[in-house]
């Protein structure tokens, strides 16, 4: 007996829509017509040309293990960088999509891949992600229903700047 594959559905904050983006194992599918993102290696396997051509209809996925210093010198050749997170466990995914936005100053679109959360999505919201791959039945039940959860208070800075102003521990004024 076969486990059902659960439906995965794109979300946005602007709330769910359809995905442009087709996953592809080699470079091959650009061939075709569509928009693709392909696996670390095969990206880096293009020739620079086919990558500038592309750049609209060219996105990357990184694993875990994959390193983000890899793509940083030719993010202007990419619309997306999908970021894995194959088990909740591994946060490695949380700490590249940061560096993409802060350090690496990445205006794509930064998407979620793999084991999305409840828990986790605030924190990728904060962190600059802005594209979600979500197959959690729990997590597209709340989105279903516009909740993202979350805290109403944070204490460290991220890519996305606390919305009443800064709140930060080390700003705090003594009460009184």
């Amino acid at each position: 007996m076969t486990e059902p594959t659960p439906e995965t559905r794109l979300w946005t904050p602007q709330g769910f829509r359809e995905d442009e983006w087709i996953h592809a194992e080699s470079a091959d599918a650009l061939a075709g017509n569509g928009r693709f993102i392909l696996p670390l290696q095969a990206f880096l396997g293009l020739d620079p040309e086919v990558r500038l051509s592309a750049k609209e209809r060219l996105g990357v996925e990184l694993q875990p293990g994959d390193q983000l210093e890899k793509i940083a010198g030719l993010l202007d050749q990419l619309s997306l960088v999908a970021l894995a997170f194959p088990a909740f466990n591994d946060g490695r995914s949380f700490s590249k999509g940061e560096l993409l936005r802060n350090r690496y100053h990445f205006e794509g679109a930064v998407r979620a891949t793999g084991q999305v959360l409840v828990d986790q999505l605030p924190h990728m919201l904060r962190l600059g992600f802005d594209e979600f791959e979500v197959s959690n039945p729990v997590l597209l039940k709340r989105l279903e229903q516009g909740r993202t959860g979350g805290l109403s208070l944070y204490y460290q800075p991220t890519a996305k700047p606390e919305a009443r102003g800064p709140k930060y521990s080390w700003r705090r004024e003594r009460a009184g």
